[in-house]
């Protein structure tokens, strides 16, 4: 562990950022019932059609009100246009049970009031259909806060839980087959009641209340967190679940917040451990002593880098956040070696001229970086792919690593 708390380089200037719209791509296959409108241009339009990878004949469960230059002109009535669409997008879908409004760029800069629109659109549903609204706006975001958004507007809407009942929350958006893992695993401890938000469908929304411990499973969640707090929620402090270590300090977490022996916690993650470690020892080898530099993205950069360098034996040169939540992070940064270069912020150039500077191994960055740098000759690996995969748990760690393996056989295969 640190001697000391780490401190973070605060940068300010130039960024390279994705769209918080970007979160829409695994909340809507995470969230069944649930529709995601975003009020925005056809750029908007095109991003989510390309980043979701929906062939034409599909039917899925978002889409896009285009603004017309009259929208953006003043010209037009936005709302009663809103609730047009929405009136024909309902009776075209009546299995849609959670309708989200999500604000992009182009509706925050004409200052259409969306939250506004949700409060009168539920109305007019008579309950039919809970309609609420979130900023998906990238202005100013990285591209994971479109999720903290989205979850932070479900708050309000979760049921008190009943007075002196217990419960574990998981929060933050997993795949169905991780979280159905992590529930076999926190039944065999003995939590006593166990939801996650989200659930699968937005019909489920957990109880919250004194009673709830609150567990994080994605560092990107914080204003959520801050949020189911204010309701009476504990936020149980620790790593995060990526790889062996991470996984099994997070399970032993929600343990103690229940009283659970740590002899119950290795009885219940030991064969699963032990299957993790042998899955991982294929690629530590191809890993170990290989230099690696992460540009601020996704927020996964210091539990990734912290997996990177404890269990798979690789070298930080830098690990830059888009911002940093030691809230949320603490657990993480206390495992992170004190003379590590941790950067929060960006300032593009100068942060490229180090890059230059240090040749790592290997480069974790954005969509927008990741050519340009392979040009230069530097092997990258596209940090959104790691939001996308499912990495989370014991039984993903060998194919977490696998994850940064690539990129260094495909660099070594067309050397010549």
């Amino acid at each position: 562990m640190s001697a000391r708390p780490i401190a973070a380089q605060y940068e300010q200037g130039q960024r390279q950022v994705f769209c918080g719209l970007a979160g829409i791509v695994w909340l809507h296959r995470k969230i069944q019932d649930a529709f995601f409108l975003v009020v925005g241009s056809r750029t908007c339009a095109h991003l989510l059609q390309s980043a979701a990878g929906v062939m034409i004949f599909a039917e899925p469960r978002f889409a896009t009100a285009v603004l017309g230059d009259r929208d953006l002109a003043g010209l037009a009535d936005c709302n009663e246009e809103l609730d047009r669409v929405v009136t024909e997008l309902l009776a075209r879908r009546p299995d849609i049970g959670t309708l989200f409004l999500v604000a992009s760029c182009p509706s925050e800069v004409i200052k259409l009031d969306l939250d506004n629109a949700a409060e009168r659109l539920s109305r007019d549903q008579q309950g039919r259909v809970r309609v609420l609204a979130y900023s998906g706006s990238g202005l100013d975001t990285t591209f994971t806060q479109g999720e903290d958004t989205c979850l932070t507007a479900l708050v309000p809407e979760l049921p008190e839980a009943p007075v002196d009942s217990e419960s574990l929350l998981v929060l933050g958006t997993l795949p169905d087959v991780v979280e159905d893992q992590f529930r076999r695993l926190f039944e065999a401890l003995g939590i006593p009641s166990l939801y996650f938000l989200p659930p699968r469908r937005g019909s489920e929304l957990p109880p919250v209340g004194p009673g709830s411990r609150l567990l994080a499973a994605q560092p990107f969640v914080g204003s959520t967190a801050a949020a189911l707090v204010d309701r009476g929620a504990t936020l149980l402090q620790a790593p995060y679940p990526f790889g062996i270590e991470g996984t099994r300090a997070w399970f032993e977490a929600a343990a103690d917040a229940f009283g659970i022996s740590a002899a119950r916690v290795e009885e219940v993650t030991t064969p699963a451990a032990a299957r993790a470690a042998r899955g991982l020892e294929r690629y530590r080898t191809a890993l170990a002593g290989k230099r690696i530099s992460f540009l601020p993205d996704s927020q996964l950069e210091i539990p990734l880098a912290r997996f990177l360098q404890r269990e798979c034996g690789m070298e930080l040169v830098e690990v830059g956040v888009p911002y940093l939540d030691r809230r949320m992070m603490g657990a993480e940064l206390d495992w992170l070696p004190a003379d590590v270069r941790l950067t929060e912020g960006q300032d593009l150039e100068r942060q490229l001229d180090r890059l230059r500077d240090d040749r790592p191994d290997l480069t974790v960055c954005g969509l927008g970086l990741a050519n340009p740098l392979e040009a230069e000759g530097l092997t990258t690996k596209w940090s959104i792919e790691l939001v996308f995969s499912p990495i989370h748990g014991f039984d993903q760690a060998a194919d977490l690593a696998e994850l940064f393996v690539r990129p260094l056989n495909r660099r070594e295969r067309l050397a010549f």
